[in-house]
């Protein structure tokens, strides 16, 4: 893969040879730098991945970004607000359709599913479906430029949450078949979500995988001191953890319970 360009300091900007990072303004704890929009095209057309937040301003300097080129698909990593909460008005303002797993976030006849390839440009774009994050998880790999991008599956900085909506079984299942279709595909970089490139995908997943499996010895370590509830585990296992982000902590330790729990 060549042309990799990683800013510092900042995730917008970054580049692979056929896609380009253009960063949303609403940074958080959770969102970490903020959304991260990929517009990935050769030539005159492109497709938009997760145009962010209902922010006029970013979907503004989206569209202008593109000049002459045209939007022909609009697709969705997931339906959370933070990805999706602009795509019908992106949509609109570049008259392109929405594709996504959940028909709740379709605005047009196409679905969106694993297994399936979009293209523009003579690029493909190949549908991985990976529940885990949430129900509707997709990432998408992009041979010409040997990327994966990989939503909220995988995150440039620290590890993603399991939401209300997803789960920790299909999650693990889902971080496995990463591993397995970076190292058979040869992977260069995933492109994530929130956070910057990571040009290391082997490593990143084998962290992330590393990482689950501690945490879930540390939630047995920690009933095995006594704690019950998920507030308690949290208290024990996110001890080092700002308490700012307990909430979210205490939704994967709810996650992490089920899946221990589960005959």
């Amino acid at each position: 893969m060549s042309g990799l360009h990683i800013p510092i300091g900042t995730p917008d900007g970054s580049r692979t040879e056929h896609a380009e990072n253009l960063l949303a303004p609403n940074p958080s704890a959770m969102t970490l730098d903020g959304t991260n929009t990929w517009v990935i095209g050769a030539g005159d057309e492109v497709i938009v991945v997760d145009p962010g937040p209902d922010d006029q301003a970013h979907l503004s300097r989206v569209r202008d970004r593109l000049g002459e080129r045209r939007v022909t698909t609009i697709l969705l990593t997931h339906g959370h607000f933070d990805h999706s909460g602009g795509a019908r008005r992106f949509a609109r303002m570049v008259d392109a359709p929405v594709r996504a797993l959940d028909p709740r976030h379709r605005l047009g006849d196409e679905g969106l599913g694993d297994g399936d390839v979009v293209t523009v440009g003579g690029l493909e774009i190949h549908v991985y479906g990976t529940p885990g994050h949430s129900f509707d998880s997709l990432c998408f790999w992009l041979p010409a430029d040997r990327a994966m991008l990989t939503g909220d599956t995988v995150l440039g900085r620290g590890t993603t949450i399991i939401a209300r909506d997803g789960g920790l079984a299909d999650y693990l299942r889902s971080l496995d078949r990463l591993r397995a279709a970076a190292e058979s595909l040869d992977a260069q970089a995933l492109l994530p979500g929130h956070g910057p490139v990571l040009p290391d995908p082997i490593g990143a997943l084998d962290g992330y995988i590393a990482h689950r499996r501690e945490r879930l010895d540390q939630i047995r370590a920690a009933r095995a001191q006594g704690a019950r509830t998920p507030r308690e585990i949290v208290k024990i296992v996110y001890a080092d953890v700002d308490r700012s982000l307990w909430p979210a902590a205490e939704m994967s330790v709810v996650a992490q319970l089920d899946y221990l729990d589960s005959p």
